[in-house]
């Protein structure tokens, strides 16, 4: 309730709040190889299925306009970013049915796609994972033409198994060889948080089975600063 204004106008005057205007989130999600890897009976794909179809439903409930591309090497789907009542179905529907054969994914492709059909500054979530630096420093310079134009974020998957090596006693001299390769691993995957930092890029380092929330927490935290 705006007092002041009450006081003035000798009647109830209450002040109207309105979030920002509508903003476009898209989940990409590559289906390419890296994405077959099993965690708990599950593939990597399968988690970022799920966490898009969660992350689509909040964005669309905070009134933003929630959209989808799915890709390896080549586009499989492009899904326009909308609010309408039906989009969270042709979301839903657009997962149930995707198929893949995990070939490598083509990141120069999805940036044409995304400069020719995303005109408008978004937040793109990238569903991918990165085996080694290298990997990463291959597809950077396509990451960073999209960055140029929207606010990328990279989801990058921690290795669950690997995290049990490196919590375990090595005992024997083949046990030390595997922790020091398992810890080599996990080193490289905090390297990538900072190098994409270093590139003006989001990202988020989490195991599959924390992503879902981990996710709706980082789209929230760039919500509130209005960073889009």
């Amino acid at each position: 309730i705006n007092w002041k204004a009450t006081a003035r106008k000798n009647g109830l005057m209450v002040n109207n709040y309105t979030d920002e205007r509508s903003q476009q989130i898209y989940c990409i999600i590559n289906k390419g190889r890296v994405m077959k890897m099993p965690f708990q009976g599950m593939y990597l794909l399968d988690y970022a299925i799920n966490a898009s179809l969660v992350l689509s439903s909040v964005a669309m409930a905070r009134q933003d306009k929630a959209g989808l591309i799915t890709f390896a090497e080549n586009l499989d789907a492009f899904l326009q970013a909308d609010k309408k009542p039906t989009q969270i179905n042709l979301i839903l529907e657009t997962l149930y049915n995707q198929k893949t054969l995990f070939l490598e994914p083509d990141f120069e492709k999805l940036f044409s796609v995304i400069r020719n059909r995303i005109t408008q500054r978004s937040l793109l979530v990238l569903f991918t994972n990165f085996e080694s630096i290298e990997s990463l420093q291959r597809e950077l310079p396509s990451l960073q033409r999209i960055a140029k134009y929207h606010l990328l974020l990279v989801v990058i998957f921690e290795n669950t198994e690997l995290k049990h090596v490196q919590e375990s006693k090595a005992i024997s001299l083949e046990d030390i060889y595997i922790k020091t390769i398992a810890e080599k691993f996990s080193y490289e995957k905090r390297l990538m948080v900072k190098e994409l930092h270093k590139n003006g890029i989001l990202s988020i380092l989490t195991t599959p089975e924390n992503l879902t929330i981990g996710i709706i927490n980082k789209y929230l935290e760039v919500k509130n600063r209005m960073s889009i």
